[in-house]
């Protein structure tokens, strides 16, 4: 059952820090990236970066362990550089196997049809975008961080990955008719500037879903999953990820996240028409949709 928003609407930063890339080029209105492609180890993002990955890696991130709740852009894209490896895994493993279910009902949500443009922003590594891939639309998976975008094109090299800043996407007004972004919008520094962002390159009428973590609905049920996320779940982590330290920031960040109303004035307030919301496992997680 999907709720109705009580308000209605009145990098390239990227790679910034530590990394510079060649100049950008303007794209005509509506122009999608060209595809990925990888070569040894340089990855073309086919709008405006070209960086040696491996040897970058190499010689800047090192082990990190984990962001801060400040979010600086850096920090947070080497956290998910280091636990890219086996994201999937560990995701698949903390949530019981209920990630394969949210993502079945983001695809729902959106509602896709064959031929039109999708955006999949924060995708990873690529596993959310694949079922759009798979009912025809052409789906644009976006990501900031250059290990997670490897591990996708290895395994989806189909996929057009595109690396870009989710505050200062790469892409021209109009160009999407729907964007989507999971478990990824409580990672941008600014959520707000990110959620205009995506009303940006949205055509009138277009779209949006965010799957994100919130605010389980029962009061009993909610003390026993804080209980579960900032005490088991580090643990578990240990055991399957390969940096597990990072998931401590991310239940932090989880529960630092607002709650469904408070998601919902956040997007009626980005531009958004007709804000509504679903709770799923319970308020586990809520998917927000919206039109532009």
């Amino acid at each position: 059952m999907w709720v109705a928003d009580r308000v209605e609407p009145v990098t390239r930063e990227t790679h910034e820090e530590g990394l510079r890339l060649p100049g950008s080029r303007q794209r005509s209105p509506g122009a999608l990236p060209a595809p990925a492609r990888w070569c040894g180890a340089v990855v073309r993002c086919g709008w405006w970066c070209a960086v040696g990955c491996d040897a970058w890696t190499r010689a800047n991130l090192g082990v990190v362990a984990r962001a801060q709740l400040d979010k600086q852009p850096i920090d947070v894209r080497r956290m998910f550089d280091t636990v890219a490896r086996r994201y999937d895994v560990t995701n698949d493993v903390l949530s019981l196997g209920q990630d394969r279910r949210w993502r079945h009902d983001v695809i729902e949500a959106v509602a896709p049809v064959a031929g039109e443009r999708v955006l999949d922003l924060a995708a990873g590594t690529g596993t959310s975008s694949e079922p759009f891939h798979d009912r025809g639309a052409t789906v644009v998976p976006c990501d900031f961080s250059l290990g997670m975008l490897r591990v996708g094109k290895q395994a989806r090299p189909h996929l057009p990955f595109t690396a870009g800043d989710g505050t200062r996407l790469p892409f021209a007004d109009a160009t999407f008719d729907a964007v989507t972004i999971s478990f990824g919008l409580r990672n941008i520094v600014d959520p707000l500037a990110g959620l205009r962002e995506m009303r940006r390159v949205t055509r009138p009428g277009g779209r949006l879903v965010v799957c994100e973590f919130s605010h389980p609905t029962w009061a009993p049920f909610r003390t026993v999953y804080l209980e579960y996320l900032m005490k088991a779940l580090p643990p578990i982590a240990r055991a399957v990820s390969s940096a597990p330290d990072a998931y401590v920031y991310l239940a932090e960040s989880i529960r630092a996240w607002p709650d469904q109303q408070g998601l919902s004035d956040l997007v009626a307030e980005a531009g958004w028409a007709g804000v509504e919301w679903r709770n799923l496992t319970g308020g586990v997680v809520a998917l927000h949709r919206a039109t532009a």
